[in-house]
């Protein structure tokens, strides 16, 4: 049961994040995509700070510092590279590439550091869900298309950032309360973020759709998304966990239709099935034997 909540935890994460887009198209005209990251990881650290100090769950002994670090950088190094990479590609090219090669950055991540090979239902799972991000995009009128080497290669730094970002925190968990880990790591990638708010106009905070819009983003698709992710991560492992993240773009385009009312051509809705189906497969796949061997000696 464990290994199930611990994916229907990743699984509601991910729709969480999926919210993101739509709640950028009700923002004010001058809140600048970069600057709401910021202020999205601003928002969702300090809550989550103040969760684990009423919890009392934060201890600063057995941290492993260079780990931690490491785990904020990749957050913070996320948010401005997406968001560049898209305003130098566009929306399509740049999600593409960034969600896209997510799972398989973290797939090779997890055989370089932990020499551990995903199994077949993962890149089975995977390959199919990778596709239908493909077909979902396709075809979609999202902005003017570049294909700048420079903007895909921010994207693929972006994917890095995530993938490197989920490895990382998955070694923390070994010595850390979930809550802790999720808390720090904000924590810490909002302080490096903070410089980004000097250079950019902040009125929009001051007019009531923007502060719901930030509180959106800072509580529920940062701190309560986060924590429900890492609580996931202790259940799979980080190369599952970013695969099944992939249900985010999912999530987007569901509610761009139904609530925003976009269009999708043909080839997206077939974009949707491949991931519903993709990420059905490795949501019902076979239980490792480490964990059954685990069951049985408990």
């Amino acid at each position: 049961m464990k290994g199930n909540i611990s994916i229907l935890f990743v699984l509601f994460a991910a729709i969480l994040w999926g919210t993101t887009g739509t709640a950028q198209t009700f923002a004010p005209e001058n809140a600048n995509p970069v600057v709401i990251g910021a202020v999205r990881l601003a928002v969702g650290g300090l809550a989550l700070l103040l969760f684990v100090l009423i919890q009392k769950k934060l201890t600063f002994r057995n941290w492993p510092i260079r780990v931690t670090i490491v785990a904020a950088i990749s957050m913070a190094a996320y948010q401005p590279l997406f968001f560049q990479a898209v305003s130098m590609t566009g929306v399509a090219v740049g999600t593409m590439v960034a969600i896209g090669s997510a799972p398989i950055l973290a797939g090779i991540l997890e055989w370089l550091m932990k020499r551990s090979i995903p199994k077949k239902q993962w890149w089975m799972a995977t390959t199919m869900a990778i596709i239908g991000v493909l077909l979902l995009f396709v075809n979609t009128n999202q902005g003017e298309v570049n294909l700048s080497p420079l903007g895909i290669s921010m994207a693929l730094g972006a994917g890095l950032s995530f993938a490197l970002y989920t490895l990382v925190s998955k070694q923390l968990l070994e010595q850390q309360a979930p809550e802790a880990v999720v808390a720090v790591v904000f924590t810490g990638s909002a302080i490096l973020l903070t410089p980004i708010l000097f250079f950019y106009d902040l009125s929009w905070l001051l007019q009531p759709t923007g502060i719901g819009i930030a509180l959106h983003l800072g509580l529920f698709a940062t701190a309560i998304a986060y924590l429900f992710f890492v609580h996931g991560l202790t259940g799979v492992t980080a190369s599952t966990a970013v695969t099944l993240s992939l249900a985010e773009p999912l999530t987007a385009a569901v509610l761009g239709v139904f609530l925003v009312g976009e269009h999708l051509p043909f080839l997206s809705w077939i974009g949707i099935a491949l991931l519903f189906i993709g990420l059905g497969f490795l949501s019902y796949a076979p239980k490792e034997k480490g964990s059954m061997k685990k069951k049985h000696a408990s």
